[in-house]
């Protein structure tokens, strides 16, 4: 029977500490386009299995490689977003096999978070596993990844501290909201997106007793279900410059390519309100917000990096909890990798056992050839006993005796050990 090799575990990509927003921009993958960018990937040659997780704070590809030849994925990746390796290299990051499964199972626990033991992350992988399954990308490799790391993140969870304090991004831009107007009541935010980060930052400014919410979105109606739970009133994306003068906040994070508010809409705005000032967040990668509506005179415009400071002070309370999450990680790297490990014995005791199984079906079919001529079933029992003893025993007697022939100790030793045998007196 051939001996099948077993795969390389692979993960690559950059994230809010390897590559400012720019970089992070022009490779994170629109979520119609992963479908494609993983057939592509998984029929480049080496690449057996594949998941694509792509956030405004990371960009990561998850692989199962036949070999390990990680340039070829390298040069996919910069391939697919038309990026040369200057632009690119300096930013990325590759963790083979243990490194792979640290990594994952950090960035599944919020530790590789901009928000130490943030929970969104989860969700996100969660949605990179289905995609890819869909997707028919996910194979033996990556399903036990995957399902091992949500495994892990819940037991982080559920033994840390690690997620007791609110702190996210959407929890950030409302903390710079309170710090800005002292009374939120009084205030008006409109919040374009209607995805989970909108959601958040709905609930917290709610809970905060903003005065009004309005909700932007492409669909309508998706800003209405969410308007709906938080009493705000929703919009299309082209009302946004007939309502953007009532704003005293934006936030802004949606999955639009292109940004929603330019320059020229802002101008417009702050000139209507009489320059009253207006907080903007941009929460979104790629931005929704053109950077250049920061140089606006009372504008403060905020984006995903910029949060980072405030969420700091929300942070103390959170690292000795990380402490411990890395502790419960290193050993589940550990479990992991042995698993992972065990398959390089299966062709092995797959071969012992059909041997073994082999012997067994010989030496059977002789005694019930003796039985049907009507020997003693005793004395058939006792010689099949015997023969089975010979004929399992002779191969690795014969072995061991060539070993100590030739002085190799290594393999008596291993012998004892396969075989757990004990000195004894006999």
């Amino acid at each position: 029977m051939p001996h099948t090799q077993h795969m390389t575990l692979l993960a690559l990509g950059l994230n809010h500490r390897t590559a400012p927003v720019d970089i992070r921009e022009r490779v994170a993958f629109a979520p119609e386009t992963v479908p494609e960018a993983l057939q592509q990937l998984t029929h480049c040659g080496v690449v057996k299995e594949a998941a694509i997780l792509s956030t405004c704070n990371r960009t990561e590809v998850y692989c199962g490689l036949d070999s390990g030849d990680l340039a070829t994925v390298v040069e996919w990746f910069r391939n697919f977003h038309h990026l040369s390796a200057q632009q690119v290299d300096p930013y990325l990051y590759t963790h083979p096999d243990g490194d792979a499964v640290r990594h994952i199972l950090r960035v599944a626990s919020g530790l590789d978070s901009l928000v130490l033991g943030e929970p969104q992350i989860l969700g996100q992988i969660k949605q990179a596993y289905g995609t890819a399954q869909q997707a028919g990308t996910i194979g033996q490799l990556l399903n036990k990844l995957f399902q091992h790391t949500f495994s892990v993140a819940k037991q982080v969870r559920t033994d840390t501290a690690i997620g007791a304090s609110p702190v996210s991004v959407a929890f950030a831009a409302v903390s710079l909201a309170k710090q800005i107007f002292s009374d939120l009541s009084r205030h008006t935010a409109l919040l374009i997106g209607a995805g989970e980060t909108v959601e958040l930052v709905a609930r917290h400014l709610h809970e905060n007793g903003v005065g009004r919410i309005i909700i932007a979105n492409r669909t309508v109606e998706r800003a209405h279900t969410l308007a709906q739970e938080f009493g705000g009133y929703a919009i299309g994306l082209a009302e946004i410059p007939a309502h953007l003068p009532e704003a005293d906040i934006v936030i802004s994070s949606t999955a639009s390519p292109l940004p929603i508010l330019g320059k020229g809409a802002v101008e417009s705005a702050i000139k209507a309100r009489k320059h009253r000032p207006v907080l903007m967040v941009d929460i979104a990668v790629p931005r929704d917000i053109e950077p250049e509506v920061a140089g606006l005179d009372d504008v403060y415009l905020y984006t995903v990096d910029d949060l980072s400071e405030i969420i700091q002070e929300n942070l103390q309370s959170r690292q000795q909890a990380a402490e411990q999450a890395e502790e419960i990680i290193d050993s589940q790297v550990c479990h992991f990798m042995g698993w992972l490990n065990s398959l390089e014995a299966v062709d092995t005791i797959r071969d012992f056992r059909w041997s073994a199984e082999q012997i067994r079906d010989h030496v059977l079919q002789q005694c019930q050839r003796h039985l049907a001529a009507g020997k003693d079933p005793q004395l058939v029992l006792e010689e099949m006993a015997r023969l089975l003893t010979n004929k399992l025993l002779h191969a690795p007697t014969a072995q061991l005796n060539r070993a100590g022939f030739e002085g190799r100790a290594e393999l008596l030793q291993a012998a004892r050990e396969l075989y757990n045998l004990k000195p004894n007196d006999h």
